[in-house]
């Protein structure tokens, strides 16, 4: 017993030692495991402390007006300097927490990018209008902008800021650029001569499509792939592409297609206070082309809500065409080419997104951009389709709160349950993807930076310089495309009136104005019903 229980204590004793040793090992590993975040914590405090890290958290709170992408430096001050704009509240960020993605203002692709696409518009609106249209365009994959402007569009503080975007090219409506497009060819022809020397929307169809012509020899210059005539009410809506993009959709076009149809879907706003339609509206009534026959002329009645078509505007939609030799346009809606006859192809689920009417607004503003007399048989010069007109007439003889009661019927969908019906027919449907983009450009800065950086390169004098040299550098501006390449002015006589036989022989297609959707009366209604129903 004594010798066994003498052998047993060196094992013993070992033992102790080994557990000693182990909890030494634990208490120094947890004391590494304590004092390490402290320091650590330590380390990031004195450093945020000098200035050396932001904090994501408290830059996305609630209180801040700072997310991810914006500046750091000047950050009040921009917002102060910016928020004097008419256009301020609605570009400026908002209060709430977001997460935006666009970083980088500029969105610009650079020239390598195909296919290259280009948009031309005519547009006197402002920044709080353009400068989303731009940038949600630019987006999808636009990378050049030909922007014909006068009004508020050609003002200098708008110019200055429109003119600092890459791939934004402005061309101002001067006396020069007026006689050089009075020498286009298009006045020899006949396909437009409909709509010549009438006021108010022919006159402006004139001249989109003058302009429209000229973009064709810029996009030729910048080697432009697509070229799209677009308003800057509209937005391109890339349905059925990979990644939402247009370069995508545009890519997977055939190449023996000429020319691509986007019909388009109007907006169906549900208030009359809307401020900023690209962010607020989410509703939209689809196109014809794009609803089963049955569908369509089965809930015409209730779509239409007593107005005077299935849509209050046009409803032949935009087209994108392929730059090519002897590309020429066809109205505001549509291009066509002087040698041939366009091989075009109408897409199944992209389309154009009008934002129709959307704000209360718009009653007087086309009131005020109109000198026609408030008469139903007056307003027929002005105006082609039949909404127009109304809305002329309302907004020219009614008072404020019967032409509020009149929009409210005509242009809000008010009854929840006849939208949420229309809604499972599949006549109106929510898109929600321009606006999460839009959005995201303003949560991220985009829309305020880019006003900030035009105004710092802008100083008191150099303002008061450009205002005085407006008129100058507006001339060099209108001279971006040469007489010679308009076709007609370097041309003889002889050489115009040759063409124009060939062009009228073979392809004497008119112009195409603002088509409203297929049609019926009521008789033809309730005998399409009746037939469907038995």
């Amino acid at each position: 017993m004594a010798g066994l229980y003498s052998s047993s204590r060196p094992s013993s004793s070992s033992s102790s030692s080994s557990s000693a040793s182990q909890q030494t090992f634990t208490s120094r590993l947890l004391f590494l495991l304590t004092v390490l975040p402290l320091t650590l914590a330590c380390f990031a405090f004195v450093l945020q402390w000098r200035g050396g890290l932001n904090d994501p958290i408290s830059r996305w709170s609630p209180d801040r007006l700072e997310f991810p992408g914006m500046g750091t430096q000047g950050s009040s001050a921009r917002v102060g300097r910016v928020s004097d704009s008419s256009c301020a509240d609605i570009l400026g960020r908002s209060r709430i927490p977001a997460f935006p993605y666009y970083k980088d203002w500029k969105l610009d692709y650079g020239s390598d990018l195909r296919p290259k696409i280009c948009i031309t518009t005519s547009t006197s609106a402002g920044l709080e209008q353009i400068l989303p249209w731009i940038f949600y365009h630019k987006v999808i994959g636009v990378s050049t902008f030909f922007l014909f402007v006068e009004g508020k569009a050609s003002s200098p503080n708008v110019s200055k800021v429109l003119e600092s975007i890459p791939g934004v090219k402005l061309i101002y409506r001067t006396k020069e650029l007026e006689e050089q497009q009075a020498k286009s060819r298009i006045w020899n022809e006949t396909w437009l001569a409909n709509f010549f020397f009438k006021p108010c929307n022919y006159e402006l169809f004139v001249k989109q499509s003058l302009n429209m012509e000229m973009a064709i020899v810029m996009a030729r210059d910048d080697r432009v792939d697509w070229i799209i005539h677009l308003d800057t009410d509209e937005l391109i809506h890339p349905a059925g592409s990979r990644e939402y993009s247009l370069r995508q959709l545009l890519s997977d076009v055939p190449g023996n297609v000429d020319m691509v149809i986007f019909p388009n879907y109007e907006s169906s706003v549900e208030r009359h206070d809307i401020k900023e339609p690209f962010s607020e509206v989410s509703m939209f009534k689809k196109n014809y082309d794009h609803l089963p026959k049955d569908v369509y002329f089965g809930n015409y009645k209730e779509a239409t809500r007593g107005n005077p078509n299935y849509f209050l505007t046009y409803g032949n939609g935009k087209s994108a065409a392929r730059i090519q030799d002897h590309l020429r346009p066809n109205g505001a809606h549509r291009w066509h080419n002087y040698m041939k006859a366009p091989n075009e192809f109408k897409l199944e689920e992209a389309a154009v997104l009008h934002y129709t009417y959307p704000k209360f607004s718009d009653l007087t503003s086309r009131r005020d951009r109109c000198g026609c007399k408030p008469t139903k048989e007056d307003v027929k010069r002005c105006f082609m389709l039949e909404f127009d007109r109304a809305a002329f007439i309302i907004a020219s003889t009614a008072t404020e709160e019967e032409m509020l009661q009149w929009y409210q019927e005509r242009v809000v969908w008010t009854d929840k349950a006849l939208n949420l019906k229309l809604m499972r027919k599949g006549i109106l449907t929510r898109i929600y993807a321009p606006m999460a983009i839009i959005q995201g450009l303003r949560e991220s800065g985009v829309f305020v930076d880019v006003i900030q950086s035009a105004h710092e390169t802008m100083s008191k004098d150099t303002l008061l310089s450009s205002v005085e040299s407006n008129n100058s550098s507006k001339v060099d501006n209108s001279k971006i495309v040469s007489s010679r390449k308009i076709g007609n002015i370097e041309e003889s006589q002889a050489t115009a009136r040759r063409i124009l036989e060939i062009t009228d022989k073979v392809f004497n297609d008119s112009a195409i104005p603002p088509l409203s959707p297929p049609g019926m009366d009521d008789s033809q209604i309730e005998i399409y019903i009746s037939t469907n129903t038995q």
